[in-house]
């Protein structure tokens, strides 16, 4: 009989940032979710199966829900709940007792390098606004790094930028971790481009462009030919699976939210440039 070797250890624990879409809710109806829902992403799955975290904070005082049928409605446009944050202590209590924990986001930047990657294509099928954070996927170390406790936060001065100077393929993405994203060659239609900080696209952007990815309202992206299949500021969704807009298809263009606050900022703003 073989015996386990005792220097082999069986559970091993290391830091991780897994790749998480965040989703505000503003109602916990699942009749009127799967409405939206079907507005915003059409009758086929949007996500690819991606793991989601139900952000409760406007939902007031709400101390229950039908959990199962909310987790439904997500499920069938591709998101698969993980677990919730926010709302009222009831209604925590009452998703943790549905099997959904909730959980936090670390919103500290992170410290690695930008990086491209190639994907398999995602497809857009909707065809307005919707509110979803992905969070995007970033291996931590599993060493722990230590800092001079007096170590000042990190200042603007800091902040990387990602220049790339060669056009993106369908199914490609870049994402500048941590920084601003400056593309000086075209985004094809199928490839995107993600930043946490603004995005400056000095060629056509066929594609989808992701900017403030890490939750950063004040990101913008900034175009010189706009035929976007989607744009996104923290979180904040356009599509346009029928098309840009005539005033603006082809045009520079300029992608933020309406507000500064998270009060205020829920609108997301696509107008054209004036560049004379």
């Amino acid at each position: 009989m073989t015996r386990p070797d005792p220097t082999v250890q069986l559970i091993e624990f290391k830091g991780s940032t897994l790749p998480v879409v965040a989703v505000t809710l503003h109602s916990l109806q699942p009749e009127k979710l799967a409405t939206a829902a079907a507005e915003l992403f059409g009758d086929d799955p949007f996500f690819d199966g991606d793991a989601a975290l139900l952000e409760l904070a406007h939902l007031g005082e709400l101390a229950k829900a039908d959990w199962h049928r909310v987790k439904y409605v997500l499920k069938m446009h591709g998101l698969n709940v993980i677990g919730v944050r926010g709302g009222s202590d009831e209604l925590r209590h009452s998703a943790a007792a549905a099997g959904l924990p909730t959980l936090a986001l670390l919103e500290r930047p992170a410290r690695s390098t930008p990086s491209v990657t190639d994907p398999a294509p995602a497809t857009t099928e909707d065809a307005a606004p919707a509110l979803a954070t992905p969070a995007l996927p970033a291996e931590q170390p599993s060493a722990a790094q230590s800092t001079p406790a007096e170590a000042p936060p990190p200042s603007a001065a800091s902040t990387t930028t990602l220049f790339v100077d060669r056009p993106l393929r369908s199914g490609q993405q870049v994402y500048a971790r941590g920084g601003d994203l400056v593309m000086l060659a075209a985004v094809n239609a199928g490839a995107e481009i993600i930043a946490d900080g603004s995005i400056h696209i000095y060629a056509p952007l066929r594609g989808r462009a992701l900017a403030g990815a890490r939750g950063a309202e004040d990101a913008r992206i900034f175009c010189t030919r706009f035929d976007a299949e989607l744009v996104s500021i923290a979180g904040l969704y356009r599509t346009f699976d029928g098309g840009v807009p005539t005033e603006l298809a082809g045009r520079p263009v300029q992608v933020c939210l309406s507000g500064k606050s998270t009060e205020t900022a829920d609108k997301l703003i696509v107008v054209a440039l004036k560049t004379d």
